[in-house]
Formats: C-alpha cells, structure tokens, sequence
C-alpha cells in the first residue's frame, strides 16, 4: 500500500513540512517579495499533490464521484495542515484563505487531469 502511493506521502510530508515549519527555517533564503505570493505557493502545493494522487490512482478511478472522493484526500491534508498551525505551532497562524487557495488548486488539478486525460471523461470508459 505504501509502495504505490510513496509519491503522494512523499508530497504530503513536503507540504507538511511546509506549512509547519517556522519562519526561521526560511530566513536565509532570497525570496522575491511578490504580494500573494504564499497564496500562489499554496495553490501550486495543492495542485501538485492533487495530481500526484491522481496520476498514481489514475487506473483505479472509474468516474467522477470516484475523482471527487480521492480529491477529499488534499483537502483534509489542507484543513489538517491549518488546524495544526492554529493549536501546535506558535510562530505560524491559520488562515480561512489558505484553505480557499488549497481548493483551487485541487479543482486546477482535477480539471487539468480531466483535460489531459490522465483520468477518463464520464462515459469514455
């Protein structure tokens, strides 16, 4: 089991990581000063596991309440992932607008995976 989804553990501890870690962690590194721009990396982080997922379940998944029940998986990592910078970190806060991001990012996944075709249209297969 865990074999066939190393890719996706692999990108939740990324974006656990990410999410958890303080703001020391990254003070060394020149990032531009870009507004949003934690917006935008919420949404790429959320893209990327949405589509890690379903690429590595793509033969599995038959139809789109199928596709809708293993896009739940990132949202919980997300929604978990504020609810632990809310009660367990003391230098990260939550934020309503970063769960808001994760979403659109995992509806930008599922609609990219549908358009190219990683998983099947409703009545292809």
């Amino acid at each position: 089991m865990i074999r066939k989804n190393i890719f996706s553990i692999a990108v939740i501890l990324l974006n656990a990581f990410l999410s958890l870690a303080g703001p020391e962690t990254f003070d060394g590194n020149k990032f531009p000063d870009i507004p949003y721009m934690d917006k935008l990396a919420h949404l790429a982080m959320y893209f990327l596991l949405t589509a890690v997922i379903v690429t590595e379940h793509r033969y599995s998944i038959k139809n789109l309440r199928q596709l809708f029940f293993v896009a739940l998986i990132p949202f919980s990592v997300g929604v978990l992932m504020e609810l632990l910078q809310l009660f367990i970190t003391s230098n990260r806060d939550a934020d309503i607008m970063d769960v808001v991001f994760n979403t659109a990012g995992i509806v930008l996944a599922l609609m990219f995976c549908l358009t190219a075709r990683i998983v099947p249209k409703p009545g292809i297969r």
